[in-house]
């Protein structure tokens, strides 16, 4: 089985990145609503090409992760933040995430960040263990912080050093 091919966003990959985010949409990782036709572009002027990668495997993507700055500002700029991950259905088992994950990190360390963070839901266990795997901990919980399907699910705040 080939390891996923990951590289930066192009421009042309937006409708083949907005099909994937509509096709791996949950609330097991989504706060906002189920995306509806038409979709809204996937790149905007808070997420640019250049702050995806994205994972192929038969010249088909199969997932992304977005990097930014966690705030806008100077004295924060030290820190990325992970403000998406997504793995097709087709492709999970198969090191993506783990690998996107993993370049992700390289980048934030290329672009001279000392800190990674993220936030994620607390019943996702699946991206929890990934995360934990990698070096990611927990840093703070904000309790019952989103209601999604009629639950409340605590967000939780993880990061690790560069």
């Amino acid at each position: 089985m080939p390891d996923p091919y990951i590289r930066t966003a192009l421009p042309d990959d937006d409708e083949e990145l907005t099909l994937l985010d509509k096709a791996t949409w949950s609330y097991l990782h989504a706060v906002m609503p189920e995306p509806q036709p038409p979709y809204d572009s996937f790149f905007s002027e808070r997420h640019a090409p250049d702050d995806t990668l994205v994972a192929e495997l038969d010249r088909r993507i199969v997932g992304y992760i977005r990097l930014a700055f966690s705030t806008p500002l100077a004295s924060n700029a030290h820190v990325r933040q992970i403000q998406g991950l997504a793995v097709h259905d087709d492709a999970r088992g198969r090191g993506v995430g783990r690998a996107l994950l993993r370049a992700a990190v390289d980048e934030a360390r290329r672009r001279g960040a000392r800190r990674i963070t993220l936030r994620v839901l607390g019943h996702n266990t699946p991206a929890r263990r990934l995360y934990e795997s990698e070096g990611f901990v927990v840093e703070g919980v904000l309790p019952e912080e989103f209601l999604l399907a009629g639950e409340y699910v605590d967000d939780l705040l993880m990061g690790r050093s560069l």
